[in-house]
């Protein structure tokens, strides 16, 4: 049974920079597409971005283009979301999560059912 452990959430200032991990444990890494999404108060939980099972190919939501970058280490079984430029707006729980069973394209994690696996949540608090 595969599980994912984020870390790395906290209080930023609007502008600043935060890394977050997700660990995973109980399966083979390198064969799950990998992604990050996030839900606001009061909101529904929203797709953030997404990286292929080798890490050359990554997918964001255009609220988040050119300011988050989702990376990985399949030797650590990690993947990481880096925020940079964060704003007021990002203040969210931020939820790793992974597709083990194969789908069509990498876009297919923002859509229902792309997710096989969630993480509990890290929170990021965004002070503007």
């Amino acid at each position: 049974q595969v599980q994912l452990v984020e870390s790395g959430g906290g209080l930023v200032q609007a502008g600043g920079s935060l890394r977050l991990s997700c660990a995973a444990s109980g399966g083979t890494f390198s064969s799950y597409r990998m992604g990050w999404f996030r839900q606001a108060p009061g909101k529904e939980r929203e797709f953030v971005g997404a990286i292929s099972r080798s890490g050359g190919t990554t997918y964001y939501a255009d609220s988040v283009k050119g300011r988050f970058t989702i990376s990985r280490d399949n030797a650590k079984s990690t993947v990481y979301l880096h925020m940079n430029s964060l704003k007021p707006e990002d203040t969210a729980v931020y939820y790793c999560a992974a597709q083990i069973q194969r789908r069509t394209n990498i876009a297919s994690m923002s859509r229902d059912g792309g997710v096989d696996c969630w993480g509990q949540g890290t929170q990021v608090n965004v002070s503007s």
